[in-house]
């Protein structure tokens, strides 16, 4: 299982490994680690946002050990949205009903669409824009993006997919 848990540090060293150290004795692959030095909580600690990937039967111990250790947990949850993709698209995105191309994709509750970039450079000029989504897995991803597809050539609206790197 994919979980991220936010905790709270103080400006200390040594701080971070306590956080960390239970993670490995759980059995824990550690994804990422986000340190937002800039972001101080009302209790002077530094929010850390860390991502793991360890057995679901563990997820209540390491929580319980991270704390025993004095950290602050102040958040822990399943990543649900796990594979990402951005499309570029190329039309009038806007007066063909924006959010009715979102909803399509957000209504199959195992998609969603996470991020956009919209350019119009005139009033009724095509106009560009990069859309990420986010789905449970791989599968579901292709999925979505049939989805839009279907959409956008429902709309006239171009779809340019990424390259795939291999």
């Amino acid at each position: 299982m994919l979980i991220t848990i936010v905790v709270e540090l103080k400006d200390q060293p040594g701080q971070l490994l306590k956080a960390l150290e239970p993670i490995s004795r759980f059995g824990g692959n550690i994804v990422s680690v986000y340190h937002q030095r800039d972001k101080i909580t009302p209790l002077k600690r530094i929010p850390v946002e860390i991502t793991i990937q360890i057995d679901e039967k563990r997820v209540n111990d390491l929580i319980e050990a991270i704390r025993k250790n004095g950290v602050i947990v102040r958040s822990y949850n399943e990543v649900r949205l796990t594979a990402t993709t951005s499309l570029l698209l190329i039309g009038h995105i806007i007066h063909t009903d924006l959010g009715d191309t979102i909803n399509r994709i957000d209504s199959t509750g195992f998609a969603e669409v996470v991020d956009m970039h919209i350019s119009m450079p005139q009033l009724n000029q095509p106009s560009t824009a990069m859309v990420t989504i986010s789905a449970t897995n791989e599968e579901k991803l292709k999925r979505a993006i049939e989805i839009l597809k279907n959409t956008c050539r429902e709309k006239d609206i171009t779809v340019i997919e990424p390259l795939e790197l291999q």
